[in-house]
């Protein structure tokens, strides 16, 4: 699979995390704009070679009844969803939600051994 075939396919796969997101009664926003992250823009937060920079992760911001949603519990209705949904398209999505380090509002197409 090429970068703009993977850069797709995520893409489709987020359209539906959202959708389905919706559909669970959440307000969603999604982090950053790929303005920031493409421009290579020195206020990211995100490390060099980040998947968010090739367009392959998106942190999603949950809002419940008006309130942000931190914790990476919060998130695992989505994660399951979304680990779900790689099966189902036979795509490497993973959830940061399963990572060492919690990231529950991370959710990526694993790429050169990165997610």
């Amino acid at each position: 699979m090429t970068l703009r075939e993977a850069r797709c396919k995520f893409s489709s796969a987020l359209a539906s995390l959202i959708l389905q997101a919706e559909a669970l009664g959440y307000e969603i926003a999604l982090d950053e704009g790929m303005e920031r992250l493409t421009a290579k823009d020195p206020t990211s937060d995100h490390m060099p070679g980040s998947l968010h920079h090739s367009g392959l992760a998106q942190d999603v911001l949950l809002y419940l009844n008006g309130e942000y949603l931190t914790r990476t519990e919060d998130y695992t209705a989505l994660g399951e969803f979304w680990e779900g949904l790689g099966k189902t398209l036979n795509l490497p999505l993973a959830w940061g939600g399963r990572f060492t380090h919690k990231d529950g509002n991370h959710f990526s197409l694993t790429w050169g051994g990165k997610s």
